[in-house]
C-alpha cells in the first residue's frame, strides 16, 4: 500500500504510467462575485501525444482555454503539493501565474489561507472513504481544501483582477478516464464564510461490471456532514430538469436537501484512457441552494450560494441502478 494514498493532494503517478491522467482544479471567487476563475494544472500520459496542460475556466461567460506544454514542463515535489507546468506554480497555499499564449495572459499570484482540510482516518485516506483502497478503479478523487480565504490579484489578457478576500476551493483527480455519466456540485460562497458543499453521483467501472455510488459532504459549524455510498447514506430523491436539479440525502444524523438553478455552461476537456479528447459541460455560474436537518427533523442551516459548481452528464440518469439507489431498493 502506498502511503500517498494518505496524501491524495500530492503526485499520485509517475511519468512513465501509460494511458493516465493526473489533474487538480483551484476555484477562486473574488469577494465580490463578480470575477471566477478556474485554473487545472496536469498531466496527459498516452502513447500518441503525452503532454502537460493548463486549462484556464473563465465561470463568468462559460469561455475555457486549454494551454498544452511539453511533459518536460511538469515537475512536482514528492511530499506536498507542488506541481509547476510551464512558468506557472500550483501549491495548496498559492497559485503563482505566468501563462503565456497567443490567445491567452495570465500573470499575478494568489495567496491561499485558513484551509478547511477534509477529515482522514487509518480506514478513510480521503473523501472516497475505504473505497480509496479499492484497486482497478478508473478514477480516483480528493479534496485538497473545501474551502479558503484569497489574497491576491491576476492580470487577464490585461484586465487587473482584485480576488483579496475571495473564495477559494481545491480538488484533483486521477486514474485513466473520468466516468461514463455523473452529476457533479461544489459550492462555497455562501454568506457564512466557512460553509462549503460539495457532491457527486457517477457510474463507476470496475471489473468488467460497473455500480453507482456517490460521495458527499456540507462543512457546517466546524462540522463535516458526510453523505456516502461507503457511509451507509441514502439518496431519498432525485429530481432533474432542464433549469434545474434538486437531491435529497440522509446519513444517521442528518437530512440535507439541495436545490441547483442551471446557468452558464463552458466546455471543459475531460480525459479517456488517459488522453484529454472527451469535451464535457461545465457550469462554475450556477446558483446552489442548502437545507440541513438534524435527526429529530429540525433546521440547524439553509444557505444560499452563488457561482457553484455544476456538472450533469444526463446519461446517469439511464441506469435502472440510480433508480434502485433512489427508491431503496
Amino acid at each position: 500500500m502506498s502511503l500517498k494514498l494518505y496524501k491524495p493532494e500530492v503526485f499520485q503517478g509517475s511519468l512513465s504510467k501509460k494511458n493516465y491522467f493526473e489533474g487538480w482544479y483551484f476555484k477562486n471567487v473574488s469577494a465580490d462575485q463578480k470575477h471566477v476563475y478556474s485554473f487545472i494544472p496536469g498531466v496527459s500520459l498516452t502513447g500518441k501525444n503525452p503532454h502537460s496542460f493548463i486549462q484556464v475556466i473563465n465561470g463568468i461567460n462559460g469561455k475555457t482555454d486549454y494551454l498544452s506544454y511539453p511533459l518536460s514542463d511538469f515537475s512536482w515535489e514528492s511530499d506536498r503539493l507542488s506541481v509547476r507546468v510551464g512558468d506557472s506554480v500550483f501549491t495548496e497555499n498559492s497559485v503563482e501565474l505566468n501563462i503565456k499564449d497567443p490567445g491567452l495572459k495570465v500573470k499575478g499570484k494568489l495567496s491561499y489561507s485558513n484551509l478547511t482540510k477534509y477529515p482522514q482516518t487509518l480506514f478513510s485516506p480521503g473523501i472516497m472513504g475505504w473505497y480509496s483502497f479499492i484497486p482497478f478503479m478508473e478514477c480516483k478523487h480528493g479534496i485538497v481544501s473545501a474551502n479558503h480565504i484569497i489574497q491576491g490579484s491576476i492580470e487577464v489578457s490585461g484586465e487587473s483582477i482584485d480576488f483579496n478576500e475571495g473564495k477559494g476551493y481545491i480538488e484533483k483527480d486521477w486514474g485513466s478516464s473520468f466516468p461514463e455519466a455523473w452529476i457533479w456540485m461544489q459550492a462555497n460562497s455562501f454568506n457564512e464564510r466557512s460553509v462549503s458543499f460539495n457532491f457527486s453521483i457517477a457510474k463507476i467501472p470496475w471489473l468488467g461490471s460497473f455500480f453507482i455510488g456517490f460521495i458527499g459532504f456540507i462543512f457546517f459549524n466546524k462540522e463535516f456532514y458526510i453523505y456516502s455510498t461507503y457511509n451507509n447514506s441514502k439518496i431519498l430523491e432525485i429530481n432533474h430538469s432542464d433549469q434545474s436539479l434538486s437531491i435529497v440525502l440522509e446519513n444517521r444524523k442528518s437530512v440535507l436537501k439541495v436545490h441547483a438553478d442551471k446557468s452558464t455552461f463552458g466546455e471543459l476537456i475531460a480525459p479517456v484512457s488517459g488522453d484529454m479528447s472527451r469535451r464535457i459541460k461545465e457550469s462554475v455560474d450556477s446558483d446552489i441552494s442548502v437545507e440541513l436537518f438534524d435527526e429529530e427533523n429540525n433546521l440547524i442551516y439553509s444557505g444560499f450560494s452563488k457561482r457553484a459548481g455544476l456538472e450533469i452528464i444526463e446519461k446517469i440518469f439511464d441506469y435502472k441502478e440510480i433508480q434502485k439507489i433512489v427508491s431503496g431498493r
